[in-house]
């Protein structure tokens, strides 16, 4: 990364899903294929009587979801207390698949990344979205930040 440019400059930023009460929702698709990493960056709200999300990883062959399957990862980072802290402490995760906390009124932030090598690029995977679970009284709001441009010009992350 280069601390001489802006950070804008690096990352392409993409709404994944924006703040809601996570309830048949599907978050959008990103493409990797001009990029070598994704961060998934995580917002949670919890409010009163709260259930958290179940939160795994899917990956397809075009943004628009062709052939989605599932994709694999082990750990992820967590702060489960945003007021009190900033600092992320990674987690072991088990089956490809983890839920959100379900503490009532406290926000929390989950980051995930993404290698474009952990996709099945031999089969023509290089989409990856964040899939969540129906969840009650939680709201998320799902970044992804897509870095390591293979090309020096800005290229988009929502088209194949």
């Amino acid at each position: 990364m280069n601390l001489n440019a802006l950070l804008s400059e690096q990352v392409t930023f993409v709404e994944g899903l924006g703040s809601v009460v996570p309830s048949s929702s599907t978050p959008d698709y990103v493409s990797l294929k001009n990029f070598e990493r994704l961060a998934i960056v995580i917002l949670v709200k919890n409010a009163t009587t709260v259930t958290g999300s179940a939160i795994t990883l899917k990956q397809a062959t075009s943004v628009a979801g062709g052939s989605e399957k599932p994709l694999a990862f082990a750990k992820a980072y967590r702060n489960v207390d945003t007021a009190a802290a900033d600092a992320l402490a990674e987690f072991a995760v088990s089956s490809d698949t983890f839920t959100t906390q379900a503490v009532n009124s406290k926000n929390a932030m989950y980051v995930i990344e993404v290698k474009a090598e952990d996709l099945d690029v031999n089969g023509g995977f290089d989409c990856v979205r964040l899939g969540t679970g129906d969840g009650v009284a939680t709201t998320l709001t799902v970044l992804y930040a897509l870095f390591g441009a293979k090309f020096p010009t800005t290229v988009s992350a929502t088209t194949d």
